[in-house]
């Protein structure tokens, strides 16, 4: 498989599970219209580390290879595809490396929300100081929950019950996964911090948190999309 192809193969993967992106995707300045696609395709690389099901150890080699391959990227020595985009971007990707082990940490079930969303907080922080950088827009406002809520939400959509915290399952199972949408969607704003490009993955995000909260499937039909990103690319 050549160079492109591969990287096409990662791009590909996250545009199938997000196909609303190609009508919020004009709304993005072109000049980081690929670079916006490349970070979200390497994020979903790792909510896919963090919702592995089944013996996880080769999700955490690859996530211990992944730590090795974001701090060579300061000395332009990548080797995954994706680093062939996001390597010159001069961004914080040692402090992204250093955060990677709460993942491993963060499959583990919660005992509470809080503790759910504690576990993660410090790798939000990592994803929203690279994107400060790679989006050329410095942080103003909470720039961290946002990105911790939709990690969690994804969490939520990928593994089901086993992403609820005890305390929700102990009030009962059967609408547990219900209520910690709920739980996490009154922590999500329909407007939220962060550069152009993350609120408008946001708000396709809390579209689909929201019809899990409500016990529905999303309404999702272009015009929808249209309306909802390019309000929330205005900022």
């Amino acid at each position: 498989m050549t160079t492109s192809s591969a990287l096409d193969s990662f791009l590909d993967k996250w545009r199938t599970r997000w196909p609303e992106w190609s009508v919020a995707e004009p709304f993005v300045p072109e000049a980081q219209r690929s670079l916006a696609v490349a970070w979200f395709a390497l994020l979903q690389e790792f909510d896919d580390i963090l919702n592995t099901n089944g013996d996880p150890t080769p999700s955490d080699a690859k996530l211990a290879w992944w730590g090795e391959e974001l701090r060579s990227w300061a000395g332009q020595r990548s080797r995954h595809p994706l680093g062939r985009v996001l390597e010159p971007v001069r961004a914080p990707w040692a402090e992204l490396a250093q955060a990677l082990p709460d993942l491993v940490e963060a499959r583990a079930a919660s005992v509470a929300p809080a503790q759910a969303l504690h576990a993660l907080q410090a790798y939000a922080g990592a994803v929203a100081a690279v994107e400060a950088v790679m989006f050329e827009a410095p942080a103003r406002g909470d720039v961290t929950t946002p990105v911790l809520v939709q990690t969690l939400a994804q969490r939520l959509q990928e593994a089901g019950v086993a992403a609820v915290p005890r305390a929700l399952l102990d009030a009962g199972s059967d609408t547990a996964a219900q209520r910690w949408a709920q739980h996490l969607l009154a922590r999500w704003p329909a407007r939220v911090a962060g550069p152009r490009v993350r609120r408008m993955y946001a708000s396709l995000a809390r579209t689909r948190l929201q019809a899990r909260a409500q016990g529905s499937e999303p309404k999702v039909t272009p015009l929808r999309t249209l309306l909802r990103t390019w309000w929330a690319g205005r900022g």
